[in-house]
């Protein structure tokens, strides 16, 4: 009777068996491909297309997926003028994310020093190395940036996949369909059911992560091995502390002051933060934590939009490592930049870092990006770098994705779009699954029993 009580409970699910349950085979996964790299270097080196193509099947759910949850989203918001406040408090929150980034990756750098003593000369660096990823840095001003946001036609935004131009596209729709009567309500539930499908298509690539994860680790582990850190360990170990510090110090402390866990939001998110770390990309994990912020009470309206914003406007770990990386090359080199420049560096840096999004290995591309219109830093420095940079890519996203999924929290409290008795208790539980215990499942049938003893006499007189 117990059992059949826990059962039938709207609001619980009975616990699954731990070898069932996502995060755990994502672990499993990502064991045994670092296993397998590291034993089997050749066949962990051909396993890459497993990774890739994981990736690629949830690239292909992105576009329609921010498109509907959007749409549907700013169509529940009756005041445009709501949107436009979210956008602008986005915006400045992320602008404000990625300066502390910035800096936290100048502090590190200058305090632990990974590049002193290595005396590099500038001229025996490789400058065909920065030249393949010169072509990908696209946008090169804040014009160039602007209008690249824009699709070269309508269903030209879905085909590339960016988010950014879905992005427009979907807010154009989304106040189209608004003012559209009658006609606009009936494409509105459409979209909205065509949504739910998306999500259910989605549950179903989910289940391939442990696959794609295993694929994506053994490749980084027999492609480049643990020997392939070497000398430059220090300089992970550097990268490493400081998106650590920036994590726990500003994301957390940005939490406490809206009044939630930085802690229980990342375990929230362990899955997508799992699959991130195996792919080392963070758009696997963004359908997922769509899903996940509208079970912690965000309303789609602006979780929907702050989300997808995030990860164009918000790459807190590129910008970690854009200074980190730049100040490396310049300790290798011995080259002595002035406060002054590290100043108009930073100032550049808030643009490339923008100006990277959508492109695959942004952090390095945006590298690239930044040191080709710096004259006191030579491009070909990222030769160093090459090597180390997958070891880099999982931080980079990890970071990205956290302090994204806490500025969209934040953003929902501050626009009261987030029930905070929903939060809270979702976030007091461990995962997304809500386990009862069998004494608080016996406790409320002795209170029905009690209503149904109260009431029955009641109805008798």
């Amino acid at each position: 009777m117990q059992k059949e009580a826990l059962v039938g409970h709207p609001n619980i699910q009975v616990r699954k068996p731990f070898y069932r349950v996502l995060y755990v085979q994502v672990l499993i996964g990502l064991m045994l491909g670092i296993l397998t790299g590291h034993f089997c270097p050749e066949f962990g080196a051909a396993l890459k297309p497993l990774g890739d193509g994981f990736v690629k099947l949830v690239k292909m759910m992105i576009a329609p997926i921010v498109f509907c949850t959007i749409v549907s989203g700013i169509n529940s918001i009756s005041d445009s003028r709501e949107v436009a406040r979210t956008l602008v408090k986005s915006m400045a929150l992320f602008y404000l994310l990625t300066a502390l980034a910035l800096l936290a990756g100048l502090i590190a750098v200058s305090l632990i020093q990974p590049g002193v003593g290595m005396h590099v000369a500038p001229s025996t660096l490789d400058p065909s190395v920065a030249a393949k990823f010169t072509k990908q840095a696209g946008a090169s001003g804040f014009a160039d940036f602007v209008l690249h946001i824009i699709p070269h036609s309508f269903f030209g935004a879905f085909a590339d996949g960016e988010v950014l131009p879905v992005l427009l596209v979907s807010v154009l729709v989304a106040f189209g369909l608004g003012r559209a009567g009658d006609d606009g309500a009936v494409v509105t539930k459409g979209i909205d059911s065509f949504s739910r499908v998306l999500f259910v298509c989605f549950g179903f690539i989910m289940k391939l992560a442990p696959l794609g994860a295993f694929g994506a680790m053994a490749f980084t582990v027999g492609r480049y091995g643990v020997r392939s850190i070497g000398s430059l360990g220090l300089l992970i170990l550097t990268f490493y502390v400081a998106c650590s510090v920036f994590v726990v110090v500003v994301l957390g402390t940005l939490a406490r002051l809206n009044g939630f866990s930085l802690w229980k939001t990342i375990r929230y998110f362990k899955e997508e933060l799992l699959i991130v770390l195996g792919t080392s990309s963070s758009e696997p994990a963004l359908p997922g934590a769509l899903r996940k912020l509208e079970q912690l009470g965000c309303q789609k309206g602006v979780s929907g939009l702050v989300l997808p914003m995030g990860y164009s406007f918000n790459l807190d770990g590129s910008a970690i490592y854009l200074t980190l990386a730049s100040i490396f090359i310049a300790q290798a080199c011995d080259i002595q930049l002035s406060w002054g420049q590290i100043a108009a560096m930073l100032g550049l840096m808030l643009l490339t870092s923008k100006g990277a999004a959508g492109v695959t290995g942004s952090g390095f591309v945006a590298l690239v990006a930044t040191l080709s219109v710096m004259p006191d830093l030579p491009v070909a420095g990222v030769a160093l770098l090459v090597g180390i940079d997958r070891f880099m890519s999982e931080a980079r996203a990890l970071t990205s994705m956290i302090s994204n999924c806490v500025a969209a929290i934040t953003v929902s409290l501050w626009e009261d779009a987030c029930d905070r008795q929903v939060l809270a208790r979702e976030l007091g539980y461990s995962g997304t699954s809500k386990v009862a215990d069998e004494a608080e499942v016996r406790a409320a049938a002795v209170m029905q029993q009690e209503k149904t003893w109260i009431a029955t006499p009641q109805s008798a007189a």
